[in-house]
C-alpha cells in the first residue's frame, strides 16, 4: 500500500457504525411469536446479522434460499424489520468521537452497506449520520454488492479519491474480501458481529481494531 495519509475512511454500517442487531433480531423473534414459537435467544442471532435476511432466517427458522417458504418468509421479515427498524438500533457510543475527529482533522468518511437503499437511506438520517456522511453506497446503489468491489470504487469516485487513498472499516469477510479488490487498505472492526466463520486474525486485513479510537492510530491516519 502507498505511504501517503489516507484521504478518506469508509465504513460498513451494520455492527461497525450502528449497533442493529436488537431490531433486525427483534423482526425475527416477531415472526417467531407469531407462529407460536418461543423467541430464540439474542445471543444466537447477533452473530449472523451481517448476512441479512438469509442468515437471520436460517438462525432463526433453519431454512434456507432453497426452500420452498424462503422467498415469501424473506418478505415478511424485511417488512417486518422496515416497520420496527430504528426502535432500538444506535450508532456505537465510542463511534461518535472518531467521527467527531474525522470532522474535526477535513477527513471525509463514508459509508459502503450492503443494506438495500429502501432501509439505509432512512435508517442513517433517522441515526443523524446522513447530515454528517459525504458518500452512502447501499446495496443496490451498484449492480453488485460486497465482496464485489463496485460498491467501494463507486464511493471512491463520488468522493473523488484513489481507491487507494481510502481505508475501509468492517465487520464481515466479505468487507475485507471487497476492500482488497477494490485496492482498498482494510481494517476489521472487533466490535462488531464477525459471523460464525475463521477468526478475523485470518480474514487478511491491513488492520484489526480493537475499538474504534484505533483508526486514528494508524500509520496512514496520523
Amino acid at each position: 500500500m502507498s505511504g501517503r495519509p489516507l484521504r478518506a475512511v469508509l465504513f460498513d454500517l451494520d455492527g461497525t457504525l450502528v449497533d442493529s442487531a436488537p431490531d433486525l433480531a427483534g423482526a425475527a423473534n416477531e415472526m417467531r411469536v407469531a407462529r407460536g414459537l418461543p423467541e430464540a435467544a439474542y445471543e444466537s442471532l447477533r452473530p449472523v446479522v451481517g448476512t441479512g435476511a438469509r442468515g437471520m432466517l436460517g438462525a432463526a427458522f433453519g431454512i434456507a434460499p432453497e426452500h420452498e417458504d424462503f422467498v415469501s418468509m424473506r418478505d415478511e421479515f424485511l417488512n417486518t424489520y422496515e416497520a420496527r427498524m430504528t426502535r432500538l438500533t444506535a450508532v456505537f457510543e465510542p463511534i461518535w468521537p472518531l467521527l467527531d475527529e474525522l470532522d474535526r482533522r477535513g477527513v471525509p468518511w463514508g459509508i459502503v452497506t450492503n443494506k438495500a437503499e429502501r432501509f439505509a437511506l432512512p435508517l442513517v438520517a433517522a441515526l443523524q449520520l446522513a447530515v454528517r456522511s459525504s458518500v452512502l453506497i447501499g446495496g443496490d446503489t451498484t449492480p453488485h454488492s460486497k465482496p464485489h468491489p463496485a460498491p467501494l470504487l463507486e464511493a471512491a469516485r463520488r468522493l473523488e479519491v484513489e481507491p487507494s487513498d481510502c481505508i475501509y472499516v468492517g465487520d464481515d469477510l466479505r468487507d475485507v474480501q471487497a476492500g482488497r479488490a477494490a485496492g482498498m487498505p482494510t481494517a476489521v472492526a472487533a466490535w462488531g458481529y464477525l459471523g460464525l466463520g475463521d477468526a478475523i486474525e485470518l480474514w487478511g486485513a491491513d488492520h484489526l481494531l480493537q475499538e474504534p479510537m484505533q483508526l486514528l492510530k494508524l500509520p496512514r491516519m496520523a
